[in-house]
């Protein structure tokens, strides 16, 4: 009997630098659920320049109030690209549309939760991305054990800061890797 992976809910994946396929390459990725049907997660450092959150407000119909915190819009994935998350801390309560991913973070892909962020209120820390990456049974666990990825501990500040150019090496560090150190072709012993 094969032994049962560990679950990664509420892990990092960290891109390995031989990874294949561009839209992941350095990609840090927060997993907001995993079961033995797959996984999804979204992707926490890579900002969409051409999408900004007011001009996405106003095509949703939502109007700022005068308290609108800006957040930044990230290309969360290849699956759903015109579908919203919002990943959060969950001091946000939500309601019933909001996954709790683990104690500190929560999901919510519904309209009120950007209604409150626009109108200044909403949960203390929180990010926007349109689409996730998904998996479907055993092929993130495959993809781990070719090298593809790395995993570690969420941080707020991986999830939450500004300096998405530094969010993969942040996370490769809180390993103990020297992002220099890594080689883009794995090996085996």
């Amino acid at each position: 009997m094969e032994p049962q992976p560990a679950d990664l809910t509420g892990k990092l994946l960290i891109a390995m630098p031989g990874m294949g396929d561009p839209r992941f390459a350095r990609s840090v990725i927060y997993m907001c659920a995993h079961s033995p049907e797959g996984a999804m997660g979204l992707i926490v450092n890579k900002p969409t320049p051409e999408v900004r959150f007011a001009e996405l407000l106003e095509q949703l119909g939502i109007t700022p109030g005068p308290g609108l915190r800006d957040i930044r819009v990230h290309f969360g994935g290849p699956v759903e690209g015109g579908r919203g998350f919002v990943l959060h801390s969950a001091d946000y309560a939500g309601g019933p549309a909001t996954l709790k991913v683990d104690a500190g973070i929560s999901l919510t892909a519904t309209l009120d939760v950007l209604e409150e962020i626009a109108a200044g209120g909403g949960p203390a820390s929180s990010m926007l991305a349109l689409g996730y990456a998904g998996w479907g049974p055993g092929q993130i666990e495959s993809e781990i054990a070719r090298n593809g990825w790395l995993t570690c501990d969420a941080r707020h500040d991986i999830l939450f800061g500004r300096a998405h150019e530094h969010k993969w090496a942040a996370a490769l560090k809180s390993l103990g890797i020297d992002p220099v150190s890594l080689s883009p072709t794995a090996g085996r012993a």
